[in-house]
């Protein structure tokens, strides 16, 4: 089974947002039973808290689950169990080197996946409070990222 952890600061606004768009497009594709997902935060404020209302409200517009999402902190096991780490932005991508206490070739800036991009990360909707700009930014790279993954593990989408 493939797995990819998507990080961010907290886990209330960019990583459960990633996690609950691209669960949809995995089940969309027919692939749940291919690949696990999760999410976390590299700092410890909002563990156990469900994601932030302002992400809740715009993955219910789009009719987009984040049911039995609930903040968590990354942990340095996590670096063994998941094949994909993804951090929203590059501080995420150096915390979580620095929570491996070495570079991983598994952990990739999300950005990556949004070629041609002029934005350095995802923004934070904490701090904007724009998270339809958050929500376009990661439902394109989810789905980049999900083709990456199913060409790269040669998974068969519906």
């Amino acid at each position: 089974m493939v797995s990819v952890l998507f990080v961010c600061l907290g886990n209330i606004c960019r990583s459960p947002m990633a996690e609950a768009i691209f669960r949809h497009y995995v089940i969309e594709e027919g692939l749940e039973n291919e690949i696990h997902i999760d999410s976390a935060g590299t700092g410890d404020w909002h563990i156990g808290e469900p994601p932030h209302q302002g992400t809740m409200l715009k993955l219910k517009e789009y009719g987009i689950s984040s049911q039995g999402i609930y903040a968590r902190q990354v942990k340095q096991n996590d670096f063994d169990q998941f094949q994909w780490i993804v951090g929203m932005d590059t501080s995420n991508v150096e915390n979580l080197h620095k929570i491996a206490q070495t570079t991983h070739s598994h952990v990739y800036p999300f950005i990556q996946f949004i070629p041609g991009t002029a934005y350095e990360g995802v923004p934070d909707p904490w701090y904007t409070g724009n998270f339809q700009e958050t929500y376009d930014l990661v439902q394109q790279g989810c789905k980049n990222l999900l083709n990456e993954i199913v060409t790269k593990h040669g998974l068969s989408k519906k």
